[in-house]
């Protein structure tokens, strides 16, 4: 029994009447999956999405979990919107109930209610913008003012520390304050530190053991520079992917447009 209530909660439908809902209710199956089982695999054909009703299923690409689908939840559509093989896996965690949509279920619903193809392209397209502004949004950030904005005084203090002290102005002025002490101990005749300067070596310890944590925290957070800028990177490359393939199938819509005008003109 499909309880057509269901399809309020998926975004896509979300805008159908009750009447377009009772007509894609009469179109769609039920399916039943045991647990382990695999729904679909990755290339497998996209000729169906899912819409869970009991149970729990575990969606997987290239060995990451990328999303889990409880009741309510759908999964597959984009593969059965573009006519493509499945990018994914998807596995039921435990005995499921989920409603089986095809393109000839999306075909016939269109077929005696042409509006509800108006009201489904609405919400894939305010999909579409707001995985759009996201991405844009997560992909125009900069690496160094996020950092900046949640850095410490402690963390400043070993950032400056780290650039002085390999800097060509700590080395020459270092030499200068060895050069110039050792050089007072050596002609005073009573000098406060004479040969071999061990006042001078417990300081020259000190100032290791104090810089060279310093140090290493500096190079800490520039790992974490790093692991946010190549984040950037990532996310940046998916926007440009998802924009590509975007185009494509925009580019493919227009293409089978024309030759469906081509075909009705020749016949």
């Amino acid at each position: 029994m499909i309880d057509i209530d269901i399809f309020d909660k998926v975004p896509i439908f979300s805008l159908l009447d009750k009447e377009e809902r009772e007509v894609l209710a009469q179109q769609v199956s039920i399916r039943h999956f045991k647990k382990g089982e695999n729904i679909f695999s990755s290339g497998d054909p996209g000729g169906f999405a899912y819409l869970v009703q009991t149970g729990l299923v575990r969606v997987i690409q290239d060995k990451n979990v990328i999303d889990v689908v409880d009741p309510g939840g759908l999964f597959g559509m984009s593969s059965l919107l573009a006519e493509a093989p499945h990018l994914s896996t998807a596995l039921a965690v435990e005995d499921t109930q989920a409603i089986e949509i095809g393109r000839a279920d999306i075909k016939n619903l269109l077929s005696k209610k042409p509006m509800a193809g108006l009201e489904m392209m609405t919400m894939v397209e305010k999909h579409m913008r707001a995985t759009n502004a996201l991405m844009r949004k997560r992909a125009t950030r900069n690496p160094i003012e996020e950092i900046e904005d949640i850095e410490t005084f402690g963390e400043k203090a070993a950032d400056a520390v780290a650039r002085f002290g390999g800097s060509w102005g700590f080395v020459i002025s270092f030499l200068i304050i060895l050069v110039v002490y050792t050089a007072f101990n050596i002609f005073l005749k009573a000098p406060w530190d004479p040969y071999p300067f061990i006042l001078l070596n417990l300081f020259l310890s000190m100032l290791a053991a104090i810089q060279a944590p310093v140090i290493i925290m500096s190079q800490n957070r520039q790992d974490v520079h790093d692991r946010v800028r190549d984040e950037l990177e990532y996310h940046t490359n998916l926007k440009a992917e998802l924009e590509i393939e975007e185009i494509l199938q925009r580019v493919s819509r227009v293409e089978a447009e024309i030759l469906e005008q081509n075909r009705r003109k020749n016949a």
